[in-house]
């Protein structure tokens, strides 16, 4: 290899007077581009550019169009999210980052337009709009070694008077629309772009002219004040300005569905939906509501306790504390598959791919087996067991994909990386830690601190504690709202409930609730948060914002925690002392 990093046949090719042999070496230049061995492709990509200038039209050219192959190409290169109603909290779709390795490492994320934000995790593009003004005509960029190229973001706030089935409201947390919600900021940290939930718009098909494409140079440019780089090859967060990058675009209320990638606007008969775009019309999409009901029951193993579910909502998993089985509950036909553990489990959690299940596990004398089971959920096994503190208790997957381990009588959280599962880190906090919960805005993490009476934030970037909040006795559980705005706590001691700002970190309540709360969740649209009183065996309905108690829903016997189905119309009560599972029915 040269000192450039470049073979010393191509650079005897592409230095030759033969143009003949300069198209050759334009070819093989090409092809490293292509690799998977980033810095040899870098270095191509660079000797492409100088090709450019070489005095032959033909070989010129030649490196030009080499360059444009080995790009960074986003698929589509238009988002129009349309209009919206003027309640909707946020929107999601994915864009396919395409070309050689080099399009994705390293690359960076630069987003223009009001409500935008982005982030890119290997070759998804996950762009989100929180609708803060009445229109968006804004951009993502994605910019790296293999040069840049951008997607040209639309939407229109609809009228109210406009034909839109309401969807949920948005908490007001004071702010004027065109203004980001106070206290929301640029940060750096992990971001997989899971964190964001589904995408539920459709992708339309790029404009008559080609979306901007530059060929840019090996190095790494940061263009817009909100950006930031994460840590990872590959993964890359942005946060925007409230500048607008162009005059708002004319945009009709729909009459009938959108068209899907393929098809011509305004063309009646849309094309095949692309499998990569989850679909659901804003009319359709779930609304939470204010008395729930029970709407069927599921045997599962003995004593069930803790409960998730799965991201694409086809699946419960159930941990039986007297059986040692994680009971597979088929959301469909009720059919349930038992797989053996090794000691008793207690809590589960699920990676955001939904690929993976961990369960915590301890025996009674809260020391022996302690541990995580990591089971594969499509071969149903048990891959391996990771050793951990003593007393793992109700753990948690962050939006980096790192499994958190509140270790109970160790009062301290163990942090796992994704992936490999190895502990990267400890966090000493308050005795002793329950529960946690993630703010994807906020990066921070909310630690429920039983024997302490209070509640530790965590800025997640440092892994540094921030304060700590005194809340009613006995935290025992944790959760904070899908739109990362509100922590909800369960006071097991005090039969009571409390509400925590992300943002400003303001406690409100406590708020009256059932008896013996152990567990919280919220609904998916974060309107409303549940209780599971297991003294009472009832649930708990509480205003998201207020707090205010909706209604109290009668489950099975001594019911112990809450899963909610990620579409929002289903939620899952484990009873222990009935062996089952309740079925609620929580959104329509």
């Amino acid at each position: 290899m040269s000192e450039t990093g470049l073979p010393q046949s191509v650079l005897t090719e592409i230095g030759s007077p033969i143009r003949e042999s300069r198209l050759t070496g334009v070819d093989e230049l090409a092809r490293l581009a292509w690799g998977a061995d980033l810095a040899l492709a870098a270095a191509a990509r660079h000797a492409l550019q100088q090709m450019m200038e070489d005095d032959s039209r033909s070989v010129s050219a030649a490196a030009a169009a080499a360059l444009e192959r080995t790009a960074v190409r986003l698929d589509p290169e238009r988002i129009d999210f349309g209009p919206v109603a003027a309640e909707t909290q946020r929107l999601v779709a994915d864009v396919r980052v395409d070309g050689p390795p080099l399009a994705v490492a390293g690359a960076t994320v630069n987003v223009s337009g009001p409500g935008l934000r982005a982030m890119l995790s290997g070759r998804t593009l996950r762009i989100m709009w929180l609708p803060r003004s009445d229109w968006l005509d804004g951009s993502v960029t994605v910019r790296g070694p293999a040069g840049w190229a951008d997607v040209r973001v639309t939407g229109q706030v609809a009228a109210a008077n406009a034909p839109f089935a309401p969807v949920a409201p948005a908490a007001d947390y004071g702010t004027s629309r065109g203004a980001e919600p106070a206290g929301l900021r640029t940060y750096d940290g992990g971001m997989v772009a899971n964190g964001y939930g589904t995408p539920r718009v459709t992708v339309l098909p790029a404009p008559p002219a080609s979306g901007r494409r530059q060929i840019g140079t090996t190095v790494l440019v940061a263009i817009l004040t909100t950006l930031v780089v994460l840590g990872g090859a590959g993964v890359a967060m942005a946060l925007l300005n409230d500048g607008r990058s162009g005059p708002a675009p004319v945009a009709a209320l729909p009459t009938q569905p959108q068209p899907g990638p393929g098809a011509a606007l305004g063309s009646a008969q849309p094309a095949t939906p692309d499998p990569r775009i989850t679909r659901v019309p804003l009319a359709q999409r779930v609304k939470s509501v204010a008395k729930p009901k029970v709407i069927g029951t599921v045997r599962v193993g003995a004593e069930p306790e803790g409960v998730a579910v799965a991201p694409d909502g086809r699946t419960v998993f159930v941990a039986n504390q007297n059986s040692r089985i994680l009971s597979l509950v088929d959301v469909a036909t009720r059919k349930v598959t038992p797989i053996a553990l090794r000691n008793t489990p207690r809590f589960v959690a699920v990676s955001r791919d939904g690929n993976t299940v961990f369960v915590s596990m301890y025996e009674d004398d809260k020391h022996t087996g302690s541990g995580v089971a990591v089971v594969d959920t499509r071969s149903r096994k048990v891959l391996r067991y990771l050793d951990t503190g003593h007393m793992p208790y109700t753990l948690a997957v962050a939006p980096d994909n790192k499994l958190w381990v509140p270790i109970h009588s160790d009062g301290r959280l163990e942090i796992f990386s994704s992936g490999t599962l190895r502990m990267v880190g400890e966090l000493p906090v308050k005795p002793n830690p329950h529960a946690v919960g993630f703010s994807s805005d906020q990066m921070r993490a909310f630690t429920a601190n039983h024997e302490s009476n209070a509640v530790t934030v965590i800025d997640m970037r440092t892994n540094k504690v921030l304060q700590s909040i005194p809340v009613s006795r006995a935290p025992h559980s944790i959760a904070v709202s899908p739109d990362g705005r509100m922590t909800l706590v369960a006071g097991y001691e005090a039969d009571a409930a409390n509400l925590i700002d992300t943002v400003t970190l303001k406690r409100t309540g406590p708020f009256k609730v059932g008896r013996d709360p152990q567990s919280v969740a919220f609904s998916a649209d974060s309107r409303y948060g549940y209780t599971v009183n297991e003294g009472d065996g009832t649930i708990s309905v509480l205003n998201g914002k207020t707090g205010a108690v909706t209604a109290t829903v009668k489950v099975g016997r001594s019911p112990r925690t809450i899963g909610v189905s990620p579409d929002g119309r289903l939620a899952y009560v484990s009873n222990g002392g009935d062996n089952t599972i309740s079925i609620v029915r929580v959104g329509e």
